[in-house]
């Protein structure tokens, strides 16, 4: 996976962040989420560009630091088959959720398509490609409330231990 941090984006692109702070676009997310939905602070992480584009390629398995993420896809694979799929474990909270779950959620998507996730509490990954000359590219836009401008990464420990 290629990734295209938000300082980047931030410096060769106009749009994108004017797009990220809109008003009404914020209104319209907090309205969705039940929630005072604001930029991130960090312009690290408020959005970041993800290319998925070698066979195998993946998102692996993880929630977020921030509680939502805004996904818009800009190139997106034709068949289900070829990967490049969401998949998730809504409000789970352990990524064990994903292993447990049997057949976890999953979604396909095509470009111009987009979903907001509530990606701090629900387990998430990308399946991997399965061939050459694919991609899969993807303006992700994470969203906080107010009181949670500070990024709390969780341990690894804590991910990845099994649930009682």
């Amino acid at each position: 996976m290629t990734t295209l941090g938000g300082q980047v984006i931030a410096e060769e692109s106009t749009l994108i962040p004017q797009l990220y702070a809109h008003e009404e676009l914020l209104a319209l997310l907090g309205a969705i989420a039940g929630l005072d939905a604001v930029p991130v602070r960090d312009p690290l992480e408020r959005h970041v560009i993800n290319v998925l584009h070698k066979p195998g390629d993946t998102h692996g398995a993880h929630t977020d630091d921030y509680p939502l993420a805004l996904v818009l896809f800009v190139h997106a694979l034709a068949d289900p088959a070829d990967g490049g799929l969401l998949e998730y474990a809504s409000r789970a909270h352990h990524l064990s959720a994903l292993r447990r779950s049997g057949t976890p959620r999953r979604a396909h998507r095509t470009p111009g398509d987009g979903y907001l996730l509530a990606s701090d509490t629900t387990p998430h990954r990308v399946t991997p490609l399965r061939r050459v000359g694919l991609r899969r590219t993807v303006l992700n836009c994470a969203y906080t409330t107010p009181d949670r401008q500070q990024a709390v990464t969780p341990s690894a420990a804590r991910l990845y231990r099994r649930d009682p």
